[in-house]
């Protein structure tokens, strides 16, 4: 019983320590997102990202050791978003289900996190020099599994033959478009900023040219 309190009594400490460690990150994060979206890597500075998050330069070297390591966060959230969105492209589901709820969800996740977007984007017409040969290799797995989908969907019969990886190059196209270029978007709708609405008839739109396009 004392042995389970005082273990118990450890994890109640822990907890505040977690919390404010959460906290800290995020905002530091958040900070930092803003400022590689609006500058890149090599422009922004440790001390504009503590100042962003209203945290001190050492706090910030305290939860991330280097410039690189709070980059390598970003990019590491970033991709595991975008594969949650694939998820739904799976062999087990029929391809105007599977590819009308992965549109749906990337463009959701655009919507949600556009800043994060334009971030990687900005930094990959600056070459992607900071993206890791991991990370590389990450997103062509990922996209390799899905275009194995994708290849046996058209060799069952339920998808016209096209070429998987410009299908999926042309479904990232579109969906981050809204996100990388809302201004151009918003211009375009003849609006001040993008809402929600605009989101939903994107998907409407995109989902019906591209399944009137692929299936047969």
């Amino acid at each position: 019983m004392t042995q389970d309190r005082a273990t118990a009594g450890r994890k109640t400490a822990k907890a505040p320590e977690e919390r404010i460690r959460a906290r800290n990150e995020a905002a530091i994060l958040k900070a930092a997102v803003n400022l590689f979206a609006q500058k890149g890597f090599d422009g922004t500075r440790i001390a504009e990202i503590a100042k962003a998050s209203k945290l001190p330069k050492a706090n910030v070297y305290y939860y991330f050791e280097t410039k690189e390591a709070i980059y390598a966060t970003l990019i590491e959230r970033l991709l595991a978003g975008w594969d949650i969105a694939l998820e739904h492209i799976r062999a087990d589901r029929e391809p105007r289900e599977a590819i009308a709820d992965y549109i749906a969800a990337k463009l959701d996740y655009s919507r949600q996190n556009a800043v994060e977007s334009r971030f990687f984007a900005n930094e990959m017409l600056r070459g992607g020099g900071f993206l890791s040969r991991t990370q590389r290799r990450h997103i062509q797995e990922v996209t390799r599994e899905r275009v194995e989908v994708v290849d046996n969907w058209i060799r069952e019969g339920k998808l016209r033959k096209v070429d998987p990886k410009h299908f999926f190059i042309m479904l990232w196209a579109s969906t981050q478009f809204y996100a990388d270029s809302a201004e151009v978007a918003a211009i375009t709708l003849e609006r001040p900023a993008l809402r929600r609405t605009d989101y939903t008839d994107a998907r409407e739109t995109i989902v019906e040219v591209i399944l009137r396009g692929c299936l047969p």
